[in-house]
Order: structure tokens, then C-alpha cells, then sequence
């Protein structure tokens, strides 16, 4: 007998009939002789139409006080979504004879941090699952939602908090951890993890096993099947994941959760997030200055550099102050700088300046969650800043937060951040952690994710001295905003370009929280652009290769597709580009890497709008 966690999206329980098509299932998992606990979303769109209804209410909140006070009121009204599903799903399970149970969030004792709309899970108290499961019941819970400690008791309040985007999948993974599940089954509108969304490349391929680093790193990938946080819970808890669909009994795809050992479950969310740091002193850095901003610039670059066999490790595109114009900064090892630098100033692309800087380091913190959480990074940069190191560029990706410093910095760089962690120095990449046999064997590039909720702030003018993106970031910190990109680019003069992603909800927030700050800690304006979206390749075997970022850039290129931001990682390479070509962007990467399936993806009908 297993112990078994289903999860159930909100298009699969969209409606009498869903519900008892999932009723059933649930049914035949019970009747083989397992335990099962059963979390649940809100029925199809309905969170969507209770933030219309807000939105029809309540006119928009200006000051920060007064979005705090919505965000209570709204995580009061998008709760009851879940609890409409749970009561129903139990009382179908019920009629067909099956004993169950519904509760809510507080009613578990989901206990989270006292942060609304947005608030991470602390603990799950397992006991009262446990008793009804003994009870021979179907134990069926409110995804997404949990109660706030109390931070005067450190008990659990009477506050209810909503966990945000993807709160269902991390609502059942947590619980999973917490009552020691042998398995937790997420259920969606597709058999499993696929190549790309299949909505836009209907022939996209099914992975039968994908590893928690490259789950991480596509985020976003086709149907929004698996937020991240679940991911991350997963990895520190060694659960073992399965994507399935609702509506069909294929295997799915087996998630690989090696246990990293830094999962505390008292502390499910707010563990450490920093494994280890390391540092890499075979760097050059090279920066072309004041390019012009049009479509090939990129893929002739870094075309050219791979024909030589030139291995790229971070690139970096960020946006400039000055209209018409970017800066693209790479890193490459020692011994290949005298040929990088013959074929990037023989290619006349049209720069003002080229620079060559051969006494730099690449220092990283590794783990997970870390760039969800503006807190870690911020951390990062003070503990540099505190040391007298100044950051020449950013580049972040899940599972990595990397900075170019001085070579000569490199010990003090080490010694602050490990004082800062309590990490051990490291010499592996993240994304070897968990390489598996079949995953090695496998192509460099194993997806395409696109992700159109993000909206990008630049803050310019940035003085160029230790310490000032430490106190940007902090300044979202106290708003509790989650960055996603962070990318500093790299400059000729004494300032510096900082831009990030944030989740299009979270923009006005951050942009109010920056602006007030503006004069106090010395940068210029404050740009934000709601019309962008982030497209982004991912493969643990993309470091083995070079030529990979360029291939991704070449096909953007080829469709007029203009790329206004890059970051890179080991196993990630992401672009920002224009709203109204994101699809196409998507389309013409998957080509690319020739990642189609034999065959279409059948997707509900009703999910297709």
C-alpha cells in the first residue's frame, strides 16, 4: 500500500462532469489499496473572475499601505475558490461511497509567513491528515492557501494568506514532505513535461524523465504544468514527482529528486537556499559598447565565436539609457582571448568602444530558489559590498547567482560570502549535481520555455561602486517582490545599467518602491516595459557544447526577432524580447534544435482559448 498526493489543476475540475472524472480516478487509486490526500485548485477560471470582481470594486492602490491593505482583502476573497472545489469533490466522493474529507488551509494547518498574496510555507502540521487517512477517508485540501504565524506567538493566527502563482503545486508537494508520501501525482492538460507549450507548437515532445535543475530552469515551459517552488520543495525533500494528464493513464514524466540534505520541515520554504559558492579565476571579459540595437547583432557575435570554437560561458545584454544602442558583455577562458579578441574586432559591428579585461573572476552562489527570493541576492551583493568588492556584472539564473569581480578580489569575495552562507567552497556546477545516465546521453537543449507575466524595470544611472545593487534589491525585499532576471550591464563610464523581471502584478509595486528611493540612494530614472516576454532554452548537456547561445540567436535573427536583454547560465540561456513576438520566438527556437514529436499534442478543447 502507497501513500499517494494527487494534485488537480483548475481545468480539471472545471465542472460537474471533471469533478467526477476525477472522482473516479481517485476512486480506482484508493480501490487498489492506497492512502490518498488529494489537493485541488479553483475550478477552471474561477480565480480569474474573483480578481475581476475586485478589480470592478475597488479602484487602484497608490501608496504602499494601501496595496498592503488590498492584499489582505483579496487573499480573503480568492480563498474561497479552493474551498468550493474541496467541498464538492468530497461530497462526490461520498455519493459514489467513498469516505472523504475536505479542509481548508487553517483547517490542515498550512502555516506560512505572514505575507499575503504571496506568503511561503513554514510547516505543514501532519497529524490531523494522518488521523482521517487511518480512518479509511480520502483526505481532500484546499491548494494555494494556508494561515499565517503569528510572529509576536510564533503560533498560528486566524490570518488566511494565499501562496500566489503555482500555490497549488507547491501546497501539494509541501504536503507531500510533510506526511512522507511515496509519491506525489500532479494532474494537468497534458501527458507530462514537454518540449515547449503545446497550445503553440502542437507537436511538442513528451520527456519521460527530466531532472529538478532543468525542471527548475523551465519554469515556464508549455502549459505552466509545475511552478518552480513545488520543484524546489521536491529537491530538498527528495519527493518523488510524476506529471500526468488528467484525462489520459500514460506513464507521464518522472521528475528526479535526489535528496540535496537541506530540507528542515519546519522551515519547508525558508530553508537554505545556498548550497555552496565557487569561483572561477579562468576568465577574460570582453565588452562591446554602445552596439547598435537591431536583430543579428547577437548571432553574428557569438556565430562567429563558436566557428572558432570559442566557448562562451556568461553573456550579458542589458538595457541602455540611450535609445538605439545596448552593451553585450561575455566571459571566456584565459587561453582562448587572444583569438576571441582578433574575431570581435574584425567583425565591425558598429560598437564605440570594445574592452578587453583579462584580471577578472566569476564567483557564483549555487542552490535553489535563490533568484525567487530578492532576499538571497540581495545578501549576495552586501556581503561583496561590505568587503570593498565592487560587482562589474550580474548574470542569475535559478539555480545560480554569478557576479564578475576583480581577480585580486577573489579571496575576500570567498571569505565574505562564506561567512555570509555558512556554505562550503565548491568546485562542481549546479547543474552536475544530478546528472543521471539517460540524462547525459540526451540533447543539449531538452526545452524551450516562454514566459509572458513578467515585465521588466531598468533603473539607470546607477553609481558604479560596492554596494548599490544590494540596496536596489533590498529595497524589493521589504516589499517582498520576487526578481527573476537580474542583469547588470557593464559600462565605460562611472555608472551602471541594473535591469530584472518581475511578474507583470508585482510592477507597480516595484516601480513605486524604486522611485521613492531614487534620490535617496543616487540613481537616475526608473523605466518599466509591461510588453516584454522572456524566452528561454534549457539542457543540463549545454555546457559540454559550444555554439548553443548562438543557435538560439541565429533563429531569432532569421525571423527579424530583436533580443533586448540576455542572461546566461550553465544550463539556461534567456532572452527578452518584444510581447507581440514571443509565440514566433518560441516556434523558431524549438525548430532549431529539432525538438517535434511525431505527433500533436491533444489539448481540451476548453483550453484552447
Amino acid at each position: 500500500m502507497a501513500l499517494i498526493v494527487q494534485k488537480y489543476g483548475g481545468s480539471s475540475v472545471a465542472d460537474a462532469d471533471r469533478i467526477k472524472a476525477v472522482r473516479d480516478r481517485i476512486k480506482r487509486t484508493v480501490d487498489l489499496g492506497n492512502q490518498v490526500v488529494v489537493v485541488v485548485s479553483a475550478m477552471g477560471k474561477t480565480t480569474d473572475g474573483l480578481v475581476a470582481l475586485a478589480e470592478s470594486v475597488s479602484t487602484t492602490a497608490q501608496t504602499l499601505s494601501e496595496i498592503a491593505a488590498k492584499e489582505r482583502e483579496m487573499d480573503l476573497l480568492l480563498a474561497t475558490g479552493e474551498q468550493v472545489t474541496i467541498a464538492t469533490l468530497s461530497m462526490a466522493l461520498q455519493a459514489a461511497g467513498q469516505p472523504a474529507i475536505a479542509m481548508n488551509g487553517s483547517q490542515v494547518r498550512v502555516v506560512t509567513e505572514p505575507n499575503h498574496t504571496r506568503a511561503r510555507i513554514l510547516y505543514v502540521e501532519p497529524e490531523r491528515i494522518k488521523t482521517e487517512l487511518g480512518l479509511g477517508k480520502v483526505v481532500v485540501i484546499a491548494g494555494f492557501q494556508g494561515v499565517a504565524i503569528d510572529p509576536a506567538t510564533g503560533l498560528p493566527s486566524t490570518e488566511i494568506t494565499t501562496l500566489g502563482r503555482g500555490g497549488s503545486d507547491t501546497s501539494a508537494v509541501a504536503i507531500a514532505a510533510a506526511i512522507e508520501a511515496d509519491i506525489c501525482e500532479i494532474y494537468t492538460d497534458v501527458p507530462g513535461i514537454l518540449t515547449t507549450d503545446p497550445r503553440i507548437v502542437p507537436k511538442a515532445q513528451m520527456l519521460a524523465e527530466i531532472t529538478c535543475d532543468e525542471m527548475l530552469e523551465l519554469a515556464s515551459l508549455g502549459a505552466k504544468v509545475l511552478h518552480p517552488r513545488s520543484v524546489e520543495i521536491a529537491r530538498n525533500f527528495g519527493v518523488k514527482m510524476c506529471v500526468r494528464s488528467s484525462w489520459l493513464d500514460d506513464a507521464g514524466t518522472v521528475i528526479t529528486s535526489p535528496r540535496i540534505g537541506t530540507g528542515n520541515l519546519q522551515s519547508l520554504e525558508v530553508s537554505r537556499f545556498v548550497e555552496n559558492v565557487s569561483i572561477d579565476y579562468d576568465q577574460v571579459k570582453i565588452a562591446l559598447l554602445q552596439i547598435p540595437d537591431h536583430p543579428g547583432i547577437a548571432s553574428q557575435l557569438f556565430q562567429s565565436l563558436a566557428a572558432q570554437g570559442i566557448n562562451v560561458d556568461l553573456i550579458i545584454q542589458a538595457v541602455q539609457e540611450t535609445e538605439g544602442v545596448n552593451d553585450i558583455a561575455f566571459t571566456i577562458p584565459q587561453n582562448q582571448l587572444k583569438l576571441a579578441e582578433v574575431v570581435t574586432r574584425g567583425l565591425e559591428l558598429g560598437a564605440s568602444l570594445i574592452t578587453v579585461d583579462a584580471n577578472v573572476a566569476k564567483i557564483s552562489i549555487m542552490g535553489v530558489g535563490m533568484i525567487g527570493r530578492p532576499g538571497v541576492a540581495a545578501q549576495m551583493f552586501t556581503a561583496l559590498a561590505e568587503a570593498g568588492i565592487n560587482i562589474q556584472m550580474i548574470s542569475t539564473s535559478e539555480i545560480k547567482i554569478s557576479c564578475v569581480i576583480a581577480a585580486s578580489d577573489g579571496s575576500a569575495a570567498i571569505a565574505a560570502i562564506q561567512k555570509a552562507f555558512d556554505v562550503p567552497v565548491s568546485s562542481h556546477q549546479a547543474c552536475e549535481m544530478e546528472t543521471t545516465a539517460s540524462i547525459a546521453d540526451s540533447l543539449p537543449v531538452r526545452g524551450v520555455a516562454l514566459d509572458r507575466n513578467r515585465a521588466r524595470i531598468a533603473v539607470q544611472k546607477v553609481p558604479d561602486r560596492p554596494g548599490m545593487a544590494a540596496k536596489i534589491l533590498e529595497q524589493l525585499v521589504e516589499q517582498n517582490i520576487s526578481l527573476d532576471m537580474i542583469v547588470q550591464s557593464q559600462s565605460d563610464r562611472d555608472v551602471n545599467e541594473i535591469a530584472f523581471t518581475v511578474a507583470i502584478a508585482d510592477l507597480a509595486k516595484a516601480e513605486t518602491a524604486l522611485k521613492q528611493y531614487a534620490s535617496v540612494l543616487g540613481y537616475g530614472e526608473v523605466s518599466c516595459d509591461a510588453e516584454i516576454s522572456k524566452v528561454s532554452i534549457v539542457g543540463a548537456n549545454m555546457i559540454h557544447q559550444s555554439g548553443i547561445a548562438a543557435q538560439m540567436f541565429s533563429a531569432l535573427a532569421d525571423a527579424n526577432i530583436n533580443i533586448e536583454m540576455i542572461a546566461t547560465s550553465e544550463i539556461k540561456v534567456s532572452c527578452v524580447v518584444r510581447d507581440h513576438q514571443a509565440e514566433q520566438a518560441l516556434k523558431v527556437i524549438h525548430q532549431t534544435f529539432n525538438l517535434a514529436g511525431d505527433h500533436a499534442i491533444e489539448v481540451p478543447s476548453a483550453l484552447k482559448k
